[in-house]
């Protein structure tokens, strides 16, 4: 301790899988081709201006397409989404494919069905963090369909929250 020097990668994953977080799919349409990935680094930053924040690793290959986008979606998943945020976090597969069911929203970003809200943002800053980027959005709409229980990630896996009567 006080050493000035940083924790290893492996034991700072270690201690950071232990802390539950919730779980999004940001998504856009840059082209006319939806994309879209999972976060559980979602977060709110400001109620006035209404602004939320996630990271994206830098080595992302569809942080460039959400990137110069216009406008992108925050998909607020449901405890029974599991499925839904493995898919968006694969590599290799159309992740808006059957059984991907999903509406463009009022700007075109696609909105995911059956999630518990959406949130359309417009791009408010980006700053460089290490290895990742912070993204920082301006809710310009927000509907909130059926909050139920959300959908949480901890120690490398997917789960739903269970509340103390």
């Amino acid at each position: 301790m006080g050493s000035g020097v940083a924790v290893t990668g492996g034991t700072f994953r270690q201690a950071l899988a232990i802390h539950a977080a919730g779980v999004v799919i940001i998504t856009a349409q840059n082209e006319g081709v939806p994309v879209g990935l999972t976060a559980t680094s979602f977060s709110s930053v400001s109620l006035d201006p209404p602004l939320v924040a996630f990271y994206v690793d830098r080595a992302s290959t569809t942080w460039p397409w959400l990137r110069s986008a216009d406008h992108f979606a925050v998909n607020i998943l449901k405890g029974d989404q599991a499925g839904l945020a493995s898919r968006f976090a694969s590599k290799g597969v159309d992740r808006f494919a059957e059984p991907t069911r999903w509406r463009p929203g009022p700007l075109g970003a696609p909105l995911l069905q059956g999630v518990s809200a959406h949130l359309v943002c417009l791009p408010y800053d980006t700053v460089t963090v290490g290895d990742h980027f912070l993204v920082v959005g301006l809710v310009a709409e927000a509907e909130v369909h059926d909050p139920g229980n959300p959908l949480l990630y901890h120690q490398g896996r997917f789960g739903d929250f269970t509340a103390h009567p």
